[in-house]
């Protein structure tokens, strides 16, 4: 099946490791031309050859200046994908009913939020120009259902996204830019597995081991699977989702979640 994405020109967010890196390849494995940013790289990211620009996108002159030098250096965009998020969560927050105060806030909404309304604002002008352009957000399943298990301030921003998403679709559908979603569950990525990362540390709060909390999390998340999502299937959504051949595909939100979701 052909996606038409040879030559099209990428821009993507939060790129350097797990799901963002695997979009890069997945964008690059159908002939396009990949922008791919974050802090910094990674040797993983300089591998697959894309152009990295750095870029903290949480500030609130990153996104814009990020996207005047992709523009300056591709000379136009037709597919924007927002995937930077996540953020660190600071010690003693996770047993605090509100998960944090009003900095720990503010600092989720500015890099699961704002990060890609700034991004999407700067760079809509060049997506316009196109005439064909696509954007896609991701999001997380625990937007959409009671997740006791996921810092609120983190599921607050990703509904704010979905928010988000849905009206600027209405709005900009025509004008020839398409704007969709992607929710992954629980994906396997540093976040859950490094052994200094969110998970690790919800297990030592919980006294339990790491592996084992990795082990039963998909079933407990009610994942049908019951295993931990693969980033390369995120990214083979997200493409088809930007792929000028979903020309109807407007304002969905594609949960990748295993079932996670239990909404008829």
């Amino acid at each position: 099946m052909d996606l038409q994405l040879a030559g099209k020109r990428v821009l993507v967010t939060g790129a350097s490791k797990g799901i963002g890196l695997a979009i890069v390849r997945a964008f690059q494995a159908e002939g396009a031309s990949v922008a791919a940013t974050a802090r910094r790289t990674t040797p993983e990211l300089e591998s697959t050859g894309a152009a990295f620009f750095a870029a903290d996108l949480a500030t609130k002159d990153g996104p814009r200046q990020l996207v005047e030098a992709v523009l300056a250096s591709t000379g136009g965009l037709d597919v924007l994908v927002n995937n930077a998020g996540g953020g660190e969560m600071p010690d003693g927050v996770l047993t605090d009913t509100f998960n944090g105060g009003d900095e720990v806030w503010a600092a989720a909404f500015d890099l699961n939020l704002s990060a890609a309304v700034r991004v999407t604002r700067a760079a809509l002008p060049a997506l316009v120009a196109t005439g064909n352009a696509a954007v896609v957000n991701i999001s997380s399943d625990s937007a959409r259902r009671v997740a006791t298990d996921t810092p609120l301030p983190y599921i607050a921003a990703k509904a704010a996204l979905n928010a988000f998403s849905r009206v600027l679709a209405e709005r900009v559908a025509a004008s020839g830019v398409r704007v969709n979603v992607v929710s992954p569950s629980a994906t396997r990525t540093d976040i859950l597995t490094s052994k200094d990362g969110y998970a690790a540390r919800v297990a030592d709060s919980l006294g339990i081991d790491h592996d084992t909390l990795l082990m039963n999390m998909p079933k407990q998340l009610g994942m049908l699977t019951e295993t931990l999502i693969d980033p390369a299937e995120i990214a083979r959504a997200v493409v088809l989702m930007a792929s000028p051949a979903m020309p109807s595909t407007i304002g969905a939100n594609w949960a990748i979640d295993a079932g996670a979701t239990k909404v008829a």
